[in-house]
């Protein structure tokens, strides 16, 4: 499957510029015309993202956003006002995002073309995997940037050697400096940690299960590698992933290395056309996988693509994952 940051518009720039000076009460800024007030609140900010640095004079105000994790971001930040059009949607959005996000145009099913979101009139676009600016279908963020458009990729797609979890406290981090909201994603992050704190607590004393991802594929498995929040969330759930040498966030590995590596427990990914039953109904029924550990045991656990990504759900997912992984004995 495909795998999946604004600049103010030309003339904007040549104005007197409305800057944040205003605080809301969870202490995030509002526009008010007091360029040292707005200084003083953040701005100007300038970010590096994946090789593309940026400056922000004040936040983005017309956002596009393309993969549903990069969506639910924004909107677990109070950002539904920013957003003018969303596109590519794995499963479904959480039930508290879904008044919000039933507020926001749907531009495209999937990516959308460079026309589609030139029509949004935006000053930014969000993009959640490398493939929101492929370059051959005209999207690349060079192209976005002569229209005056700015662009942030997740930081999943192009970082790597580091510890997922704190790249995804980085990424709502930065998200909430760009659109002034840090008193919100401040929030978020310690309520974050103190969710994994209590999770950890919980798998102290657990001896690690042998996992294995089975996101989809035939001839080959595509997996969770070794490089993204898949395999952090695995391990953070009392799990270890056979395919953790796989240096990228996910990646193909033969059926052979599926047996040699015995796995205990497979955790599926749950999206698209494939259903989760079909995906089981493929592996039992694979002779080839019947001295699997977990296909003899059929030994399963279930996770939507979105918990699996670097957003929002990832704490949460690592708690359901380990009740998976562990059952009885993650209850308080």
């Amino acid at each position: 499957m495909s795998r999946r940051t604004p600049a103010l518009i030309a003339a904007a720039v040549l104005l007197p510029l409305a800057l944040t000076a205003c605080s809301s009460s969870d202490g995030d800024t509002a526009a008010t015309g007091d360029k040292a007030a707005a200084k003083s609140d953040g701005f100007p900010y300038t970010v590096k993202n994946c090789g593309v640095t940026t400056t922000f004079k004040a936040p983005p105000k017309r956002v596009v956003t393309m993969n549903q994790h990069v969506t639910e971001i924004m909107l677990e930040l109070g950002l539904k006002k920013s957003l003018v059009g969303t596109a590519y949607l794995d499963d479904q959005v959480l039930p508290k995002y879904a008044q919000d996000y039933a507020s926001v145009p749907v531009i495209a099913k999937e990516y959308p073309s460079y026309e589609q979101v030139l029509a949004t009139n935006p000053d930014f676009v969000y993009g959640g995997y490398g493939s929101a600016f492929t370059a051959g279908d005209g999207r690349s963020r060079e192209a976005l940037k002569k229209s005056g458009i700015e662009s942030r990729l997740n930081t999943e797609s192009c970082t790597k050697g580091d510890q997922p979890m704190d790249t995804l406290y980085e990424e709502i981090r930065e998200v909430g400096r760009t659109f002034g909201v840090t008193g919100r994603a401040e929030a978020w992050i310690k309520q974050a940690k103190a969710d994994n704190a209590a999770t950890a607590k919980k798998l102290a004393d657990l001896k690690p299960v042998p996992v294995f991802v089975y996101d989809s594929g035939d001839k080959t498995a595509f997996t969770a590698g070794g490089e993204g929040i898949g395999n952090e969330l695995i391990e953070r759930a009392g799990g270890t992933n056979v395919f953790a040498d796989l240096d990228k966030p996910f990646g193909d590995a033969s059926w052979e290395n599926v047996v040699a590596r015995k796995p205990e427990v497979i955790v599926i990914y749950d999206y698209g056309a494939t259903t989760v039953e079909q995906k089981k109904k493929r592996l039992l029924d694979d002779p080839a996988l019947a001295d699997v550990p977990a296909i003899k045991n059929e030994r399963f656990a279930v996770m939507p693509l979105s918990d699996a990504v670097l957003g929002v759900r990832v704490p949460a997912a690592v708690d359901k994952l380990a009740a998976q992984l562990h059952p009885g004995a993650t209850t308080p």
